[in-house]
């Protein structure tokens, strides 16, 4: 099972700042999702971005963008570990 998210902060340049309750910090990046869907397409407004939102274990927008844990974590590049192991 996947870690889920207990935590998010927007970024520049469509990135989002995940903490996991794994204790792991990673940093997933939007882009390729923006620039191949128009699901996504909404999140090109930086203000709209922002709206980002923990929601069941993953991340949601208002007006229901929104990926897997499994895909946040699995692409998603570690930047600590809260716990000290990483």
């Amino acid at each position: 099972m996947n870690p889920q998210v207990i935590s998010v902060e927007p970024k520049a340049e469509h990135k989002v700042l995940l903490t996991f309750d794994n204790q792991e910090v990673r940093i997933f990046d939007m882009s390729s999702y923006i620039d191949r869907s128009s699901f996504f397409k909404q999140l090109e407004d930086e203000e709209y971005f922002k709206t980002v939102r923990v929601s069941l274990g993953s991340v949601q927008w208002k007006n229901g963008q929104d990926l897997s844990p499994h895909t946040l974590y699995s692409k998603s590049k570690l930047l600590s570990s809260l716990s000290g192991s990483a």
